[in-house]
């Protein structure tokens, strides 16, 4: 069952490559050049080429410091006057993140009713919370929703710019936010995303939600790295499975 996903192009993705390609941003790595200060010539080593074992493989944050941590893990590390805007801008959220979780009373953003992502039903539906959070997510809002994504891994989609400029053309009328397209793509390919779930859950021993498939999905699309990724998955997948 193909992802039909129009944010990362009009060409359908089939199930194996969409699974390559997570399996490789999970797994891929990468040359680096390290020299310490005991070590004047160096030597290569292997680090992995994308965020997952910094992010998605560590648990839930136990604070804000750990948030602001695992933001880092995701986007890089932050300035001292940076760290402390992300780690204050979280504290100021924090309010409306959980009007936020209140709003949507359990349920993940795929499974809201239309209402709550449209402005005709507005004030205080999911929609304009989550509107809200990516106005108000400071200087460094990459940091600021993924460390909120991770907290709410259901419910708040981690937007970077690139991602949110691929959502902004497939905004229809009414829509509350890019957040309104992510859902409406989650929604119309529920059955292949069950699927991808289950998959990636037995190939990586992690069960990221389909909110954050999409986001690795669209992100590497994107950045023009997902053939990179589908090639490194899918040698990954045979090298394991050589059946």
């Amino acid at each position: 069952m193909v992802l039909r996903l129009p944010s990362t192009g009009p060409e359908p993705l089939p199930p194996d490559h969409a699974l390559d390609a997570v399996v490789g941003y999970a797994r891929a790595r990468r040359w680096v050049r390290m020299r310490s200060p005991g070590d004047a010539e160096g030597r290569w080593v292997q680090v992995p080429a994308f965020g997952w074992a910094r992010f998605d493989a560590r648990p839930a944050g136990t604070g804000l410091d750990a948030d602001v941590l695992l933001a880092e893990g995701l986007h890089g590390r932050l300035d001292h006057d940076s760290w402390h805007a992300v780690h204050d801008t979280l504290a100021g959220l924090a309010p409306l993140a959980d009007a936020l979780v209140a709003r949507a009373g359990g349920r993940a953003l795929w499974d809201l009713p239309d209402g709550e992502l449209s402005v005709l039903d507005e004030p205080g539906t999911v929609g304009a919370h989550l509107r809200r959070l990516g106005q108000e997510a400071g200087p460094r809002p990459a940091h600021v929703l993924a460390a909120l994504h991770h907290r709410h891994p259901g419910l708040v989609p981690h937007l970077t710019r690139t991602t949110r400029r691929a959502l902004l053309p497939h905004l229809e009328e009414g829509d509350s936010g890019v957040e309104a397209v992510v859902r409406r793509e989650l929604r119309a390919n529920a059955d292949a995303f069950a699927e991808l779930e289950e998959a990636v859950a037995a190939a990586t021993g992690l069960r990221p939600t389909r909110l954050r498939l999409h986001d690795v999905l669209l992100w590497l699309s994107t950045t023009l790295r997902l053939d990179h990724a589908t090639a490194a998955g899918r040698r990954l997948r045979e090298a394991a499975d050589p059946d």
